[in-house]
């Protein structure tokens, strides 16, 4: 192949490409025959001719950046002096946004805001700071280490006030009703900081729908993080001279003893934020450097306990509907820690929750509370694990029984047989699959005619992030993209996809919210015939498919062509 002479290569390149290549070689160190190279590399494989200048080493970041200035008519500058921007500034920026879109305001008046970017085509964020500041936003380049360095040392800065590293308001504009009035009559003027800390990570946490909060302390620092549509974010980063009054504060509301810092704790809080009944699971782990503790955030009010609203579509519903109205067998949701079966449990219930059936549940712990259902918290320390739980409510002439988790064969065998004398049985096992479920109980030890004889279907789920409606852009996915995720092309092939963008609405993630992906595999003829032989999960697998169940993947796979999700949500939730 005859290589193309450099006015060739001149007359195929745009013109902004063409004049930013001038710039670079009156300003910078740069000469003919590197640019010439970098622009044969952009013509055959794409990309910024700045980025491609500073991949093969012809020039620094910052004689790009300053290129990029000249040549849109936006200062360059080498510096950010962090004492000249006030914390305030960033109070309405989450962290992560900046860090994502490496974007710093470090000057504010009346009429405008300016802010420090990196990209000078980063007009996505440019728009939401306008939107943000309600003021004309002014962009002034910066390299990214520079601007990082500024974030890092910015928010760190804003979090030394602990009221305005959680959140500017006074307690008092919140309606914080503890229910316990755990010592705040004997708090002394040193420890109330501490309370409203607490109370006001407290509220944080509930608005943004996180899941858990956790309190990590480490040799100099310590970190707050909330877990939001199950991804961990930094919230905070109070002293470490801090975290001793709020472990005990955290503690005392759980009612645990603050004395004890050798050993693991559990606890619950009860509370009202904002009107709200929130129940708060508390776990306390001694660690290196103090103790560690994990709240798992459990808001009553915000609880979706209806099918269509997880997710499932109509067809599905259909065929979950007509096997909780059975009068006896079990079903089971299988899946791992934090995927929404007990949730999809608690729908099941409410579907059929009504005078005519005694409904009870053996849970470890309660999540939440359901009028007119019986409900058992288990506790091993007394005894009441959840086979004796289990036996126990037999004798309660019960309709339905839900069981919190199988974990044992004896757990197992109880649930089994009482979905053999006239008992609907829903209960959770942790498998990766649906028929790594029936592989399961037969390997804690069940016979499998008994298997056979008792499963009506076993329902895998996993929870997904569902992209920003706001803020998503569709493309059309290149081969490789779709191999390198692991991802066979031609399923995706021409269609398109939605990524991730990022906008103030979703706090620069690009996902807002979540739902369910899951597989539902009936129990047919077919399939009792291949436990009955003790066949391997994948055996299973192979004849369901046969017979019409949609897997895991498959089904999140309808989520991506819906723009619903992304690919590589799908593969991070999924696998085959």
């Amino acid at each position: 192949m005859t290589p193309k002479s450099p006015s060739q290569i001149m007359n195929l390149i745009s013109e902004r490409e063409l004049k930013l290549g001038e710039i670079l070689l009156s300003e910078t160190s740069l000469n003919d025959a590197q640019l010439m190279e970098a622009l044969k590399v952009q013509k055959e494989k794409g990309g910024r001719l700045g980025d491609i200048l500073i991949q093969k080493k012809f020039l620094q970041p910052h004689e790009v950046l300053f290129a990029l200035g000249i040549q849109f008519g936006i200062p360059f500058i080498k510096d950010i002096d962090v004492n000249n921007i006030d914390p305030e500034w960033v109070k309405d920026i989450p962290i992560t946004y900046a860090r994502q879109f490496q974007c710093m305001p470090i000057a504010l008046d009346a009429m405008a805001v300016t802010v420090a970017i990196s990209d000078p085509f980063s007009l996505q964020c440019l728009d939401d700071l306008r939107v943000t500041f309600q003021r004309e936003v002014k962009p002034i380049l910066c390299e990214s280490k520079t601007i990082l360095d500024a974030i890092n040392r910015v928010y760190e800065k804003s979090r030394q006030n602990i009221m305005s590293e959680i959140g500017a308001e006074s307690e008092s504009e919140f309606d914080y009703d503890l229910e316990e009035p755990v010592d705040l009559l004997e708090a002394s003027e040193n420890d109330a900081p501490v309370i409203r800390f607490v109370n006001n990570m407290l509220f944080r946490a509930v608005k943004d729908k996180a899941s858990d909060i956790h309190v990590e302390p480490y040799e100099k620092d310590m970190v707050v993080r909330f877990r939001i549509d199950g991804v961990l974010h930094d919230i905070a980063r109070p002293p470490k001279g801090l975290h001793a009054g709020i472990s005990s504060r955290i503690k005392l509301m759980g009612d645990l003893d603050i004395a004890e810092k050798r050993l693991p704790q559990d606890g619950r809080i009860k509370i009202k934020i904002a009107g709200k009944d929130v129940d708060i699971r508390l776990s306390v782990l001694p660690t290196a450097h103090g103790e560690r503790l994990v709240l798992r955030i459990l808001d009553k009010s915000s609880v979706r306990l209806d099918l269509s609203d997880l997710g499932f579509d109509d067809n599905t519903i259909l065929r979950l509907n007509q096997l909780i109205h059975k009068k006896h067998g079990i079903i089971l949701v299988t899946g791992p820690t934090g995927s929404g079966k007990t949730t999809t449990l608690y729908a099941g219930l409410t579907r059929i929750n009504s005078i005519e059936r005694n409904i009870i549940t053996v849970e470890d712990p309660i999540e939440y509370d359901l009028k007119g259902v019986g409900q058992i918290q288990v506790n091993p320390k007394i005894g009441l694990t959840f086979a004796a739980g289990l036996r126990a409510i037999l004798r309660q002439d019960p309709d339905v029984l839900m069981v919190g988790e199988i974990r044992d064969r004896e757990t197992a065998e109880i649930a089994i047989q009482a979905s053999l004398t006239g008992h609907l049985v829903f209960a959770t096992i942790h498998t990766n699959d649906a028929p790594g479920a029936l592989t399961r109980l037969i390997d804690m030890g069940v016979e499998p005619f008994l298997v056979a004889s008792s499963l009506l279907a076993v329902l895998a789920q996993r929870l997904i992030r569902k992209v920003c409606q706001n803020c998503r852009e569709f493309y059309t996915p290149e081969p490789v993209e779709l191999i390198n995720l692991g991802l066979d092309p031609q399923v995706f092939s021409g269609a398109q996809v939605a990524r991730p963008v990022g906008c103030a609405e979703c706090a620069g993630t690009g996902y807002t919210g979540r739902m369910v992906v899951y597989e539902l595999m009936m129990i047919d003829d077919d399939v009792r015939t291949y436990i009955m032989e003790r066949s391997d999960a994948s055996t299973i697998k192979k004849v369901a498919v046969k017979a019409g169940m949609v897997t895991l993947r498959q089904n999140a796979v309808q989520r991506v062509l819906e723009g619903i999700t992304t690919p590589a949500e799908l593969v991070a939730v999924t696998q085959e």
